[in-house]
């Protein structure tokens, strides 16, 4: 088992970074931010299909550049650092994976071309409200073909052009594909990140396909959530990572009391203990990302592992980046809160730690008891 990535996926990892650097400032990031009719930077959307990023993991046989899951991690991890403005993580790492994992041959054929070519967004409604959904809570309905209900919060809900929906059928859960082109009223929610907007989204008879078995809807659901988590804990360690630079570089250029402040000890000890919850997350991460890529059976538990250590630290990271800053860190002229908003706003992704530590004990159970 080897954590590290080869010598191909760091040069395909640097040019990402190369990329992103000339393509992706804190300047845009903050345009997207101000203007409230801008939910994500369209030119840099565009730019990134033109790179193929969006069909990574895709088979070319469907468009994609057929890399696999590593290449897709190493791309996942740049566009953290970048806090890129754009709905990579709800198109990718959720719709392509689900219709990659449970898609017929029609459906693939449908959308993972579009995919690819960053002509369809994608978003995930499975919330309706507070409080984790089960079956037996599970409001939205599916009659007919025809889905009725209401999501929220929906992150990129006001932006996708399709969604996986969780809703019932015949009384079981099952998980559907949503052309959001007709059928759905959108209602733009407020955020902590509004450079990854989130919406409400009321369904009246919306077409929808359900994607792979009746009743299975939940399973499946977790299934995506295990592959999302991995790639999820990547961008959540570009961003940890950042943020640490960040800091330091601080550190190293401000006086206080003739002294650099990175020389105080207490300075030294943020920067050491940010240090260690990012390597701790980039240990699981990178465990997660071969169980991903051996489609392994210890992928729920490496996913549930990542996901909590990389929320973690980003969290960890973004605070502590501006409290070394100082006063000016809680200002807005100070690029630290854009990491701080997407820490926060990732690690509600999915499913928020807590629901992701009770995931890692039960799947931890079921193996002592199966063993």
């Amino acid at each position: 088992m080897n954590f590290d990535y080869s010598d191909d996926q760091k040069f395909l990892k640097n040019e990402a970074r190369k990329f992103l650097e000339a393509n992706c400032p804190t300047s845009r990031v903050r345009k997207v931010l101000d203007d409230d009719a801008k939910a994500y930077d369209e030119a840099l959307w565009k730019a990134v299909a033109e790179q193929g990023w969006l069909g990574a993991a895709i088979p070319e046989a469907h468009g994609g550049l057929g890399l696999g899951h590593i290449e897709l991690c190493a791309i996942a991890e740049e566009l953290g650092r970048v806090v890129a403005p754009i709905p990579f993580a709800s198109t990718v790492y959720f719709l392509a994976e689900a219709v990659m994992l449970a898609g017929s041959d029609v459906q693939k054929a449908a959308l993972l071309p579009k995919i690819a070519a960053g002509e369809v967004i994608g978003c995930v409604a499975t919330s309706e409200g507070p409080g984790v959904v089960t079956a037996a809570n599970l409001q939205a309905t599916v009659s007919g073909g025809k889905l009725s209900g209401t999501k929220l919060p929906v992150t990129d809900g006001d932006i996708a052009t399709h969604a996986l929906v969780l809703a019932k059928e015949n009384g079981q859960a099952g998980l559907f594909l949503v052309d959001l082109s007709s059928g759905v009223t959108r209602e733009a929610l407020q955020t902590l990140d509004p450079t990854r907007d989130a919406a409400k989204l009321t369904f009246s008879g919306a077409s929808a396909e359900r994607l792979g078995a009746a009743g299975e809807g939940l399973a499946l659901l977790e299934r995506i959530s295990d592959r999302a988590a991995v790639l999820l804990a990547f961008e959540q360690t570009g961003g940890a990572d950042r943020a640490l630079e960040m800091a330091k570089a601080y550190a190293l250029e401000r006086y206080a009391f003739g002294r650099v402040i990175a020389s105080y000890q207490a300075i030294k000890h943020k920067l050491a203990d940010i240090y260690v919850k990012n390597e701790l997350a980039r240990s699981n991460a990178y465990y997660g990302a071969w169980a991903l890529n051996t489609d392994a059976p210890e992928l729920p538990v490496a996913a549930s592992a990542a996901r909590i250590a990389a929320s973690e630290a980003f969290w960890f990271a973004a605070k502590e980046n501006i409290q070394t800053h100082g006063g000016i860190g809680f200002t807005w002229e100070v690029d630290a809160h854009l990491y701080y908003r997407r820490s926060r706003q990732l690690a509600l992704v999915a499913g928020a730690p807590r629901v992701w530590k009770e995931r890692l004990v039960s799947q931890l159970e079921r193996r002592n008891i199966a063993a």
